[in-house]
């Protein structure tokens, strides 16, 4: 075992002696001990994904600087949006030194670390460090709401607090043949859209759902709701089925209707099952053309009346990016957001920044006051192609 290798598996041990509350605490003292690092914080991305929330390790470079960073335009939108490390001077004779804390192409949020020696083989062991961290993180945040708690720059809802939890933990997932990227933007009064997707030995799924009403009651369908899809997920239904239980779930509870789309995609052909349950229509770009999937639309679930979902079938090709959108991207005052055009000039960005992109374009038309949540899903398929790796990339380029 090499010598880095050796030092990583001791920094993990390390981690997971100490209370789950202390990780980012395990890892300055680990810095500071192998590089002399002065100062050492990690700052997270908030929910909404517009700020960063700094914890500042105890005792290593202790602040009280604890407001919340815009990241808008800042270094540390750069470094995430990049996903390359940064290193600038301190203005005391040291090097600032901001590492992107990455998981699966989830961005948790930067390491930001003060050095007076930064050469190459420090970076290198700075950036294990930081991919350490977001592992660790994604372990302990099974055990504390530290983490929880560190994403939050506004007060929370119980409608909110319930949305949020129905919610995969990441919003963003990589894998050899795809990339997929969310975002939800919850109205002023929570409209009851969830997104989810879990990945099995050779089958992606996918949903998107708007439960109707606002507020508590939108939540509540929307828990009945993901609750059936996920129960008959994990006992292997198909889009199909899925769609059956969910419908059956409302009908035999009483509590109202939602719409959605579940789709099933084969890791080996691309080939996708899917039900459209009263949902707009996916957008899908293709070879530079942004178009609508005329899909054949069914009852939304929790319709009493008869009705049968039908399952129909799409073809992913590789370099096609589809787009899964709730309506709250589409109506009211969003239509000025010409969300084609949007998809198209960020044909190029990863998922996760064109998601950015067409939320804030809803959000900008719509100043800033959402009548309804607004929620969009991105899917990059590349089949057999190796997907660009941007993982932990020579800072240097």
């Amino acid at each position: 075992m090499e010598g880095g290798d050796l030092e990583l598996g001791e920094l993990l041990a390390a981690a997971e002696a100490a209370p789950p509350s202390e990780s980012v605490d395990v890892v300055a003292r680990d810095l500071q001990k192998r590089l002399g690092a002065e100062q050492v914080s990690f700052l997270f991305v908030d929910l909404i994904g517009q700020r960063l929330v700094r914890l500042t390790a105890a005792g290593v470079g202790a602040t009280e600087d604890v407001e919340p960073v815009d990241l808008q335009g800042s270094v540390y939108d750069s470094v995430l949006r990049n996903q390359r490390q940064h290193v600038e001077p301190d203005g005391q004779g040291g090097r600032r030194v901001i590492t992107p804390v990455t998981n699966r192409g989830d961005c948790i949020g930067v390491l930001e670390v003060t050095l007076q020696c930064a050469d190459d083989a420090v970076l290198r062991q700075v950036r294990d460090a930081a991919h350490a961290l977001a592992y660790i993180i994604v372990t302990d945040g099974r055990f504390t709401d530290l983490y929880h708690l560190g994403r939050r720059t506004t007060e929370t809802s119980l409608a909110a607090e319930i949305q949020h939890q129905l919610l995969p933990s990441a919003p963003c997932c990589e894998a050899a043949q795809f990339t997929l990227a969310a975002g939800l933007v919850p109205a002023d009064d929570i409209g009851g859209d969830t997104y989810d997707y879990t990945l099995d030995r050779d089958t992606l799924h996918l949903s998107i759902t708007d439960a109707m009403g606002h507020d508590t009651n939108s939540a509540l369908l929307a828990t009945l709701l993901v609750g059936a899809l996920r129960r008959a997920r994990r006992s292997g239904c198909d889009a199909l089925k899925q769609a059956d239980h969910a419908h059956r779930a409302l009908l035999n509870h009483s509590r109202g209707l939602a719409t959605g789309q579940l789709l099933c995609v084969d890791l080996e052909s691309g080939r996708c099952e899917l039900v459209n349950a009263g949902h707009p229509w996916p957008l899908r770009l293709r070879d530079g053309v942004v178009e609508e999937v005329r899909l054949a639309v069914n009852l939304p679930f929790g319709v009493a009346a008869p009705t049968s979902y039908q399952l129909q079938e799409l073809q992913l090709r590789p370099g096609d990016r589809l787009v899964l959108l709730t309506d709250g991207m589409l109506e009211r005052g969003a239509v000025a957001a010409d969300l084609a055009s949007v998809i198209h000039d960020t044909g190029d960005l990863h998922p996760r920044e064109a998601v950015r992109a067409l939320t804030a374009a809803v959000l900008d038309a719509c100043h800033g006051n959402l009548r309804d949540d607004a929620t969009v899903l991105i899917l990059d398929w590349y089949g057999d192609r190796r997907r660009p790796v941007e993982t932990r990339p020579d800072p240097q380029g």
